[in-house]
Order: structure tokens, then C-alpha cells, then sequence
């Protein structure tokens, strides 16, 4: 039978809605997926399930038998399968990853993996260790980071006075003030008061512009490392994870929960 779908050993578990399509493999029981042709037990994914509706956020959960919770169910499937993965691959490579407390990824870090490959490298040490090992070779060329530098790089802003008014104390640009008051502290001393029509201010201090330092590229090839550990992961995935129907990936245009429908 090709295409992946074997209907005819999907059996309804206790517990669980048959709707999730759950193929049962003897000796194993019912299974997450298949990881280079070997069946990956379902128990994993149903003690993160059972710990996420017992956890403090408990109620922020879909309810049980929606089309967002299939799609929870599905997204947590995926998490755990890109564990097993990067942990077949960590035994592969020969790495030692160890335990260690999870991580936490800043936003751009998490919005550049992907809300899966994220979470599965903030609480898994083997993911960590293979992030390491298939992006250890990535570099930025020269070119790149001149032209990432051109591409952020702001002009530089003009002088900013402290100021100190009758309303408090605060920073400005000339440009942002009334034209006859601006006038009258260009010229003003540190600490002078000056009244122009209805204004009075003291100028306290004044700051030059710092010429912009040049863009860090360290962040550049962060993104470089991150763009090609998703790109391993997605090759990785479809040539070496079978699915199994009901776990799809929560994206995948084919999966029946994946449009609202009203």
C-alpha cells in the first residue's frame, strides 16, 4: 500500500477519538510515527497531553475533541518527533548531549526556528547538540555582512539637549522644539535659563550624536545558523519520519483542521 495511510490498522483506543487515525503496531501499542522505519511509541506524546491539561495553564487549552485541540495534539506530535529525531542523530554523529535544564530562546531565535523547532530545543539537549554540530560550518561572507550593515545601518541623529521647564525635566531634539527657543539655546551655556515668547528653559546638558558603531554581524549569522539547522530539520523530517494520519503536521495544507471552517 503506498502513500502512508494504512487504514486498516487504525483502531479506536480508549481514551483517545478515533478521529486521530492511530496506528497500532503489535508489540508496541499504539505509535506516534515511524523514525528511519521504526515505530515510535505514542506514550510520549500523551504524557506531555496529560501534563499540559494538568498544568498551570490548563485552562487556556482547547477543549477536548475541537479542531484546535487535534491541532494541539498534532503540534505537541510534532515537538516530540523532532526529539526522537535529533536524538537518533545525536546517537549517529556520536554526541553527547547530557541532560541539562531546558533553555529559552529569545523572540527573533524562536520566530526564525519555527514555534516546533523551538520548542524542541529549549527542553531537549540532544536538539541543542545537533543545532551544533549541523550549523558548526556556517559562515557569513564579507559581502554579507556589508550589505546586511548598509541595509540597517540609521543615519545618525542630530545633537539632543537636556532640558529643564517649568512642566519637569526632559530630552530633545532642536528640531522638535519651537523655532525661536531652539534659536535662543544654540547659543545658550550649560545651566543658562532662556525665555523665548512663552517658553523658558535651561539647557542642562547636550549630547553629540554618536556615529552609529558598525552593524554586529554576530546577530547575522545567528540567523544564518538558525535558517540552515530548519533547513537540515525539514530534510531531515521528510526523509526520515512517516507520519501517522491524525499527526500531521498542524500546518500541512492536507490535514482537515488546518482551515477553519464555519
Amino acid at each position: 500500500m503506498t502513500g502512508g495511510h494504512h487504514h486498516g490498522h487504525e483502531h479506536p483506543v480508549p481514551g483517545h477519538a478515533p478521529v486521530t487515525g492511530e496506528s497500532v503496531v503489535p508489540g508496541v501499542g499504539p505509535v506516534l510515527g515511524w523514525l528511519d522505519g521504526t515505530p515510535l511509541p505514542r506514550a510520549e506524546l500523551d504524557r506531555r497531553l496529560g501534563a499540559l491539561r494538568a498544568g498551570p495553564r490548563s485552562t487556556a487549552l482547547p477543549a477536548p475533541g475541537t479542531a484546535e485541540d487535534r491541532q494541539l495534539t498534532r503540534w505537541v506530535a510534532q515537538v516530540v518527533l523532532t526529539e526522537e529525531l535529533c536524538a537518533a542523530e545525536a546517537a549517529a554523529r556520536g554526541l553527547a548531549p547530557g541532560g541539562g535544564p531546558p533553555v529559552r530562546l529569545d523572540q527573533r531565535a524562536a520566530v526564525e526556528l519555527g514555534s516546533i523547532a523551538a520548542a524542541a530545543y529549549e527542553g531537549s539537549a540532544a536538539v541543542r547538540a545537533v543545532y551544533e554540530a549541523v550549523t558548526a560550518d556556517v559562515a557569513v561572507t564579507p559581502a554579507e555582512a556589508a550589505a546586511y550593515r548598509e541595509s540597517t545601518t540609521r543615519p545618525p541623529t542630530g545633537p539632543v539637549w537636556r532640558l529643564r521647564t517649568p512642566d519637569g525635566e526632559f530630552d530633545a531634539e532642536p528640531g522638535s522644539l519651537p523655532a525661536d527657543l531652539a534659536e535662543a539655546l544654540s547659543s545658550a551655556v550649560l545651566d543658562q535659563t532662556v525665555t523665548a515668547g512663552p517658553w523658558t528653559a535651561t539647557l542642562l546638558a547636550r549630547r553629540e550624536p554618536e556615529p552609529d558603531p558598525p552593524g554586529p554581524t554576530d546577530g547575522l549569522l545567528d540567523a544564518a545558523r538558525r535558517l540552515a539547522f530548519v533547513r537540515w530539520l525539514d530534510h531531515s523530517r521528510a526523509h526520515r519520519l512517516r507520519l501517522v494520519p491524525g499527526l500531521e503536521h498542524p500546518g500541512d495544507p492536507a490535514q482537515p483542521d488546518n482551515h477553519h471552517r464555519h
